[in-house]
């Protein structure tokens, strides 16, 4: 199976560990329709600009599997979204209109964020795969590099490969929490949406578990 990856080889090998996590050569191939070969010279380069380390696992059968993985200086290779700015932003707020001035801030952009959502949303009675679709959709257009999946027990994932907003949600954990609160509003009443997995607290990826 191909992918939507951009860019030269080494692009296209970052692209696959930062959406799919850690991968070995073979799997890497067969997700990029190359040999192999081809993605071990890519390692090779990526290893030593230090962007990409691995680890040997064991296997029951056979020689240990060799299992590649970012390094946390690939992540700057990301969108930030201008972080530097907003972190900025942040900070004067703070400094200016304290804790209360953080709280009005990011409670108007997210309303602001949910009122755009919503106009492109579809309504309520809209089946709740088509829903969370285009909430992935929205959110890969903002660089979270979104996408979501149905599960075997039937609840849909929607699963955030990179935190946009990084910096500033480390100086600012209300963002997250606005942002779960904006999941909620956006996908409907009759939706519950929890995050099984965080990147700020050391997860790969930021993931929500949505049932309706």
């Amino acid at each position: 199976m191909g992918t939507n990856a951009p860019g030269s080889g080494r692009e296209r090998v970052l692209f696959v560990l930062k959406t799919k996590g850690p991968q070995t050569a073979a799997r890497m191939a067969k997700r990029l329709s190359v040999t192999a070969m081809a993605v071990r010279q890519h390692l090779a380069v990526l290893q030593a600009e230090k962007l990409i380390d691995f680890t040997d696992e064991r296997r029951q059968v056979g020689r240990p599997a060799r299992v590649w993985q970012l390094t946390p200086k690939a992540y700057a290779r990301f969108p930030d979204r201008h972080e530097d700015l907003a972190v900025g932003m942040l900070q004067a707020v703070q400094r200016a209109f304290g804790d209360k001035g953080i709280e009005r801030l990011t409670a108007e952009r997210t309303r602001q964020q949910a009122d755009s959502y919503r106009a492109r949303m579809a309504g309520s009675d809209a089946p709740i795969e088509k829903r969370v679709a285009t909430l992935a959709r929205i959110r890969r257009e903002e660089g979270f590099m979104a996408e979501w999946r149905r599960r075997g027990d039937g609840s849909l994932e929607l699963v955030e490969n990179h935190c946009a907003i990084s910096k500033a949600a480390r100086i600012c954990a209300k963002l997250c929490g606005d942002e779960l609160q904006l999941f909620r509003s956006v996908l409907g009443e009759d939706v519950s949406v929890e995050r099984t997995e965080h990147i700020l607290s050391g997860d790969r990826c930021c993931t929500y578990c949505i049932t309706g």
